[in-house]
């Protein structure tokens, strides 16, 4: 993806089920669930570049010995630098040093909204003088309600100690868990109830029980495997593979709203903590965010890849001849692949012309403080490959994961595409057009910067219905007095007013740069081409406005008064 788009978390849960001397003799070190866990993160390390934590706790271990241990990073390579310092700690796995224990969370964190500190780094842990009653946590998540959540703990008579959704979930679990008298589901789910948002939290409580519980829409992610040595949960089902060898239907899929349970004693076993809902598997995980290599995630790509091609010869005007065909690196290269299947097919004798014309310069830093060096600099970010393309002769076309805010396809990719001096350059998005904020952990909560809405805010301008936004500002305001339930989305009504084609050609004129020399062309798939592709995962509320729970709707009308408070206060 040309945007830098952050996104969600990732966790990695670790349960050893025999003693740890069963690893040494079998697989030659006592520290195999540290191994297992480093493995498991790093093959996760797309998820998050902010920070990274791992707790462990131990199972058998005298009292004046600490029970758990904890390590967090913040720092430019956060997880080779957590892991350097775990394996530092450890010592002699054989005299079962710090984090040599029996249960391991992991987490990866993509700074989303909150602070980029080590304090804001998960696992958390809610301490208690009673291992029963001490919670480490970790999530990835995001909820809309913190601010109810955060008084309904005031009103329980607590001082909360910030304002982190973790933070605040973490002391609500620790409340129920001393309420419940340590029944855990039953934690969970008094827990749980008041949230509005989609979350997975991996836990384990002092004494060495486990749990992870995900959302009741399923819109966040996890995957969990189990045999007699191990129970191992992660949000990508591909790590879980790779880490121990298996294949894909070997691997789980943690249902929505249910808890999964790993005790020291007992079976590990499933138990619905959340009411039954509509299921809303976030479908940007499968565009963009889980890596490429699952299978199934492979299959959906190419499946976008070819969804547009019809679209994609209709801007060339059937020209095989004289175009050729490329793509954003990196993670756009899987669509682009299904472009060529479909492109090849329908070719009917004419030479198929491909290639990497565009070339990320992975390695390229900024490190001139004056903005307008820095401005000067920012279009080398990306590099081109010369030779491939006929100057005033072909198209270009290039295929991307999205277009989110457009400031990189502006302002770095277009204009080093038109140095190779195509006649025509057709930008492909393999996503339909993101028109709406985002309030369940991705980095996409302003309407200002989504390229989509700026486009539609033109129209508006240029149509003289000004107004109609004013109407949709002050029914925004009316809809937030409403409860969550009762809500409608607003922002819905503007984009109503145009049609699809029209939108895409006032997103075009914005992503178009100045001395652009080269005719350019953007085209979108429709949210039935995504469906079509990707029918498992129909969270699609960043295209369609259609947000899988109640909180979403007030999300988004506030964004929308965010929006128009910015537009004034600009303005006077």
């Amino acid at each position: 993806m040309s945007d830098d788009l952050k996104h969600e978390c990732g966790i990695a849960l670790l349960r050893l089920r025999h003693p740890l001397d069963f690893y040494a003799k079998k697989y030659g070190t006592s520290a195999y669930g540290f191994s297992k866990l480093s493995l498991l993160m790093e093959k996760q390390h797309n998820r998050g570049q902010d920070g990274a934590g791992i707790a462990c706790v131990e199972l058998d271990v005298q009292p004046g010995r600490p029970f758990y241990h904890l390590e967090k990073s913040c720092a430019s390579t956060p997880l080779a630098d957590l892991l350097e310092k775990v394996s530092a700690k450890m010592g002699d796995a054989e005299q079962r040093q710090a984090f040599c224990g029996e249960v391991y969370l992991g987490h990866l964190r993509y700074g989303t909204y909150g602070k980029r500190t080590m304090e804001a780094c998960h696992p958390m842990v809610c301490e208690s003088p009673r291992r029963n009653r001490t919670i480490l946590a970790a999530g990835n998540f995001n909820l809309t309600n913190t601010a109810s959540v955060f008084q309904h703990l005031v009103e329980l008579g607590y001082h909360p100690r910030g304002h982190q959704d973790c933070e605040i979930l973490l002391d609500l679990l620790a409340h129920y868990l001393e309420a419940c008298n340590g029944n855990l589901l039953q934690a969970v789910k008094e827990t749980a109830s008041s949230w509005d948002g989609g979350f997975v939290i991996g836990g384990i409580v002092g004494d060495g029980n486990a749990f992870v519980f995900r959302d009741a829409a399923g819109i966040r992610p996890a995957y969990y495997y189990v045999d007699d040595e191990v129970v191992v949960v992660a949000s990508e089902r591909v790590a879980i593979q790779t880490a121990f060898n298996l294949r894909s239907q070997d691997v789980q899929e943690l249902p929505a709203g249910h808890l999964l349970s790993i005790p020291v004693q007992g079976k590990v076993a499933l138990h619905r903590c959340l009411p039954e809902a509509p299921i809303r598997h976030c479908v940007f995980e499968r565009i963009y965010f889980s890596r490429g290599n699952d299978a199934e995630i492979q299959q959906e790509r190419r499946a976008l890849g070819r969804a547009v091609v019809p679209q994609v010869l209709e801007a060339i005007d059937h020209d095989y001849d004289h175009t050729v065909f490329s793509y954003i690196p990196n993670t756009a290269q899987i669509s682009f692949h299904g472009m060529l299947d479909a492109l090849d097919e329908c070719r009917d004798g004419h030479r198929l012309r491909f290639g990497m014309v565009a070339v990320k310069d992975a390695k390229f830093r900024t490190f001139i403080s004056d903005a307008n060096h820095r401005e000067e600099l920012f279009p080398h970010v990306y590099d081109v490959t010369y030779g491939l393309v006929n100057p005033g002769e072909d198209n270009l076309v290039v295929i991307d994961d999205s277009i989110v805010r457009g400031n990189t396809m502006r302002r770095a990719i277009l204009p080093i595409l038109d140095r190779l001096e195509p006649k025509r350059i057709v930008i492909v998005s393999s996503a339909p057009q993101i028109r709406y904020p985002d309030c369940y952990g991705i980095d996409m909560a302003s309407f200002g910067e989504l390229v989509a809405f700026q486009a539609c805010m033109d129209l508006l301008q240029e149509r003289n219905m000004q107004s109609r936004f004013d109407e949709a500002v002050a029914q925004a305001e009316k809809e937030l007095a409403k409860a969550d339930k009762d809500m409608v989305n607003v922002a819905a009504q503007l984009y109503a007013l145009f049609t699809e084609d029209e939108l895409t050609e006032a997103i075009c004129r914005r992503l178009l740069p100045d001395n652009l020399n080269a005719e350019l062309k953007v085209v979108f798939p429709t949210c039935a081409d995504l469906r079509r592709c990707i029918p498992n995962h129909t969270g699609d509320w960043y295209f369609t406005g259609n947000y899988p729970t109640p909180g979403g709707n007030r999300v988004v009308n506030q964004a929308l008064l965010n929006y128009a408070k910015h537009i004034n206060e600009r303005a006077y």
